[in-house]
């Protein structure tokens, strides 16, 4: 992957830039894109700590790849009668894919190739499983966005569908599934790189190897922003009137790095992941489909099993898992000390009240972590009979950083989702938390530029909704367009 680095000489310091982005991936890149489109005036500069952009968490092998659409993740319907939270997700990743596709017809990307077709499919097993999964057909079929949606309980149908699911399976037990043909693969990736050339085509800087490690707002109001070249190992100084923290794992202590009071109290936890990979062009040619299913009886929602077509640069690979891992890093490529420097007096009572309510969630990582090679693989079996344990191979995935936010109830809430915080003045925001951010990056950004920027809204309405027709229709309250 390109380097996407478009300058390597920091602005002057005595040069007040209008925008700063932290960090390398998709949220910075999509905001980059979207000020680049509505402001091309605006001096803006990223800085990425690695030496390339999308090397943490937007990296295609550090992700499953999903476009998040609410089709085929249980997790978000765990009330099959509730479509609620899948349809806002299908919402907004629909939002995504007009952005994408209004700035390639606008010459702004390149092409489209990050995005594959690709079937969501939902398997599941036994009477209770298939009762669940026949209701949430039921319930979402009825809204326009899920018509499409297709049901079966016919194992020959099913094989018809995912072939490795059901060859060698035993007859007679209960399974059923969904499947939407129009489902996706992105490789976030590529497409991170693509909107970072889109945001330094239109003059904006991107700096890698600049690991941020101070913010401040000055007596003035604008924001200076410390930190060190990791590659000369010189300090460097940058001064912005807004900046965006979107450095994954490393966003918290970044934000309290700010002194902003909307984190005081707010903690994570990190949790990773490993999938099984497997190459080989005579099991990939047979599944073309991205399949989840129901986490086991007493494990999270973060632990759904999928096994999933992945196309990167152009070549064909199958992931199952994931396979939970902890370390104390924030970032894939982070530090072991990463979790102890976001460790203030206010949050110590939320994370362990939020750890004592999520007692399952710690028993599952103590069995992960202590999990052999054959019994994950025996899990991967569960959905592939027929697999051959020499075409499979573990892979190390990003790192989450789960966000816990103190509660007056509970004292501490570990959340599943992303969160955007922006200070009250509106000049600095950033991104907490982890999936289904990626799919749902342009809504979010929306979301920033209501908040931060309302000055802006009657001036960038009608370019928001020439990039991105029908916006402002979005189930989702938080990306309506102010016009």
């Amino acid at each position: 992957m390109e380097s996407h680095t478009s300058s390597n000489e920091s602005p002057a310091r005595t040069e007040i830039l209008d925008v700063v982005l932290i960090g390398g991936g998709i949220m910075s890149a999509t905001l980059g894109a979207l000020i680049a489109a509505l402001q091309p005036d605006w001096s803006m500069a990223l800085l990425e700590r690695l030496d390339r952009v999308a090397a943490e968490s937007s990296d295609p092998w550090n992700n499953a790849g999903t476009g998040h659409s609410g089709f085929c993740e249980l997790n978000y319907m765990p009330d099959a009668s509730d479509p609620g939270k899948a349809a806002e997700i299908a919402s907004m990743f629909a939002l995504s894919r007009r952005f994408w596709a209004g700035l390639a017809d606008r010459g702004a990307l390149a092409d489209t190739d990050f995005v594959t077709a690709t079937p969501h499919m939902d398997v599941v097993f036994g009477e209770r499983d298939v009762a669940y999964l026949r209701q949430r057909f039921e319930t979402l079929r009825a809204l326009p966005a899920f018509a499409a949606m297709e049901y079966s309980e016919d194992p020959a149908v099913i094989a018809g569908w995912a072939p490795l699911l059901m060859a060698g399976r035993a007859a007679g037990e209960p399974v059923a599934a969904t499947r939407y043909e129009a489902g996706t693969d992105v490789d976030f990736g590529s497409l991170t790189g693509k909107l970072v050339d889109s945001m330094t085509a239109a003059g904006g800087q991107v700096l890698t190897g600049r690991e941020v490690t101070g913010l401040r707002r000055d007596a003035d109001g604008v924001w200076t922003v410390t930190g060190r070249d990791r590659n000369t190992r010189e300090r460097f100084t940058v001064r912005a009137r807004f900046v965006f923290v979107g450095a994954g794992g490393y966003a918290l202590k970044l934000l309290q790095k700010a002194r902003i009071p909307e984190v005081r109290g707010y903690g994570v936890f990190p949790v990773g992941a490993q999938f099984l990979r497997t190459d080989n062009p005579e099991v990939v040619a047979r599944h073309e489909a991205k399949v989840y299913s129901q986490a086991p009886v007493g494990a999270p929602p973060m632990s759904v099993p999928h096994m999933d077509k992945r196309v990167v640069e152009g070549e064909a690979s199958l992931l199952f898992g994931p396979y939970a891992t902890f370390s104390t890093r924030l970032l894939k490529h982070g530090r072991l000390s990463d979790l102890f420097t976001t460790l203030r007096p206010t949050n110590i009572v939320p994370l362990i009240a939020a750890g004592l309510q999520n007692l399952p969630l710690v028993g599952y990582l103590i069995r992960e972590l202590l999990s052999s090679h054959r019994r994950k693989f025996a899990q991967l079996q569960r959905f592939y009979p027929e697999a051959d344990p020499a075409d499979w191979y573990l892979v190390q995935a990003g790192q989450r950083a789960q966000l816990v936010k103190p509660d007056p109830r509970r004292l501490g809430v570990l959340t599943m989702g992303t969160e955007l915080v922006t200070g009250a003045d509106g000049t600095i925001a950033g991104l907490l938390g982890a999936s289904p951010g990626a799919s749902t990056a342009p809504a979010i950004m929306l979301d920033l530029l209501n908040r931060c920027f309302p000055q802006h809204h009657s001036r960038w309405a009608p370019a928001l909704q020439q990039l991105m027709p029908d916006a402002s229709a979005t189930q989702e309250p938080t990306v309506k367009l102010a016009v």
